[in-house]
């Protein structure tokens, strides 16, 4: 158990105590009361918000409280004192043998320190990426694909059970478009010269090889037969190549779906009737005519007429949406509030990540879920912002192979996937970001992506210098560690419940921005005996001082470790 933890049970325990003395009633809601680090380093280890609070529905001031509880706390082992500060926060002073023993735990837990059985092994399905089947992973997709496989490891690490899910668009008119481009492609390889590829056509030379694959399968019978003997052929082997094309992409950073959920399937199963049926079933769809378009004329062309109308509005949404087009056809928003009817049916919790553009439709989404589900199942959506690529601050150039935009293919050749797959962790999802092929790459502090890597490589470039020395880890004596080396424990002692923070709010970026702070102050510590030679690491004339420096640099490793497993980084043994 975490040092956070061992004292939300102790004060759990104390709050157990003064309800069987009648200081304060039984049954009050304690789930918002927290262990955390105190805002001031100066006014103690811990802090607890206890008695503010509880205070309210115990009837009590929360100073009152604290002033009951805080005696409690500082007669707990491992307490060197308490005190209550402002309106009755509590701050907690630690012997120092609490974070030796906390530098301990670190040991003995290794790769599953920070675990969490938060999730309680609730199921949540995660889907992310879903790009468009039309052509090769592209860097507009490469941030949500990179954040939604992020949530998805932390998730797990904090107990939940994860289905990382991939919607295939493939029931929409862009895949009638590639098909018709394959065509293209195909009577191209069979010898006749296409020219220019027509206006709304895929350009890219990706297709070329889809085109040859055909060419070879199906021979010259389909060159010159009349569109319809063909399109549905074609359409579904364009869509197969690309999805093979999609998932080779998605390797290069080690993303892996474990569904591939398919638009057309959806459709094909009647999942957009049987939503129909549950939410007409609760009146939750009527035939309606849709308002005119709002804040300007309606187009000349606009005529009111009845639609199947869900009642969007009663889950907050602007106004009530259509699920079927007026000659009879599903609507976008029919066959993704029936998708999202077929997740819910194996999941307790649903997360999106969408791009940026796709916020206007985030409410009827929300609503469509809370009417399937009657609001059963929880419901988050991630939106991510575009990447905007530079090199040395100037925009990059478009891609030959793709026609129109630079391949993640072509960025994880260039800098490497853990390069990739950090700085898209770097922000906060919502927030707009520049990905500089210099400067991600960029030997400096400035660059977080190197300075993680970089303090672990450090540490482990200790272990190879004192085992050089004959000085081997183990048996270290934690009471040799200082004031300053102690501080770090503190710090690294933080790691569980900043996973579990960014595991409640679906925010993997915390984990990255929390290894950046870890290794300043490890650089800060390991830059100290540049300064003063006895605070080095590694001292080979003092065996045991030296023992107890590695434990605390395996602990930071360990959590960096961790920590950059759960972003899908490997850890760097030594920089190149």
């Amino acid at each position: 158990m975490t040092i956070y933890a061992q004292f939300a049970a102790h004060i759990d325990a104390i709050l157990d105590r003064l309800e069987s003395e009648g200081t304060i009633p039984a049954g009050i809601d304690r789930r918002n009361v927290a262990v955390e680090p105190p805002r001031d380093a100066s006014h103690g280890d811990l802090a607890t918000n206890a008695a503010m609070v509880l205070a309210k529905p115990a009837g009590m001031n929360p100073r009152e409280l604290s002033m009951k509880i805080a005696p409690l706390l500082a007669r707990t082992g491992g307490v060197a004192g308490t005190d209550v500060a402002g309106p009755g926060f509590i701050n907690i002073r630690l012997d120092p043998d609490a974070w030796r023993d906390e530098l301990r735990a670190i040991a003995d837990a290794g790769d599953a320190y920070g675990r969490s059985d938060m999730g309680a092994g609730k199921t949540v399905n995660v889907e992310y990426v879903s790009a468009n089947p039309t052509g090769p992973m592209h860097m507009g997709h490469c941030r949500g694909a990179v954040v939604g496989d992020a949530l998805a490891n932390l998730l797990e690490y904090a107990g939940h059970k994860v289905i990382r899910e991939y919607y295939v668009n493939d029931a929409g008119g862009q895949v009638d478009f590639l098909a018709r481009s394959a065509h293209l492609r195909y009577r191209e390889a069979l010898g006749e010269d296409i020219g220019e590829i027509p206006e709304g056509l895929y350009p890219g030379d990706y297709l070329v090889p889809v085109g040859q694959a055909l060419a070879e399968k199906l021979g010259d019978a389909h060159a010159d037969a009349p569109e319809e003997e063909w399109l549905a052929l074609f359409r579904a082997e364009a869509v197969a190549a690309m999805m093979d094309l999609i998932r080779a992409d998605l390797a290069l950073l080690g993303i892996h779906h474990d569904v591939f959920a398919s638009e057309a399937d959806v459709v094909a199963a009647g999942k957009p009737e049987a939503a129909e049926a549950e939410l007409r079933g609760r009146d939750l769809i009527y035939d309606g005519v849709l308002e005119a378009p709002k804040g300007k004329a309606p187009p000349e062309d606009w005529e009111p007429v009845e639609l199947p109308l869900f009642r969007s509005t009663k889950f907050g949404d602007d106004q009530d949406r259509p699920i079927r087009k007026s000659n009879g056809a599903w609507t976008y928003f029919g066959n993704d509030l029936a998708y999202h009817f077929q997740k819910a049916e194996t999941a307790d919790m649903l997360i999106d990540i969408w791009g940026a553009d796709h916020a206007g439709t985030v409410k009827r989404i929300k609503a469509a879920v809370a009417a399937l589900t009657e609001g059963k199942t929880e419901f988050d959506v991630k939106l991510v912002q575009m990447v905007r690529l530079l090199r040395d601050g100037e925009p990059v150039k478009m891609s030959k192979r793709s026609g129109s935009f630079v391949t993640l293919a072509e960025v994880v050749q260039e800098v490497g996937k853990d390069v990739v797959r950090f700085t898209m962790l770097t922000r906060k999802a919502d927030a707009q970001m520049d990905f500089d092929f210099a400067k991600v790459v960029e030997a400096s502090k400035d660059n977080p992506v190197f300075y993680v890597q970089y303090a672990h490589a450090r540490i482990r470039s200790v272990h190879r210098k004192a085992a050089a020395e004959g000085i081997e880890p183990g048996g270290a004596d934690l009471s040799l560690l200082d004031g300053e080396e102690l501080a770090l424990v503190r710090l690294a002692a933080q790691f569980p419940r900043i996973v579990e923070a960014a595991a409640k709010a679906h925010e993997p970026h915390r984990i990255a921005f929390y290894l950046n702070d870890l290794a300043a102050e490890f650089h800060a510590l390991w830059n100290r005996g540049n300064d003063v030679p006895e605070k080095r690491l590694l001292l080979p004339d003092n065996a045991p001082l030296t023992k107890a420096r590695l434990a605390l640099a395996d602990a930071i490793g360990q959590i960096i470790r961790n920590g950059l497993a759960i972003m899908g980084v490997e850890a760097v043994e030594e920089m190149e």
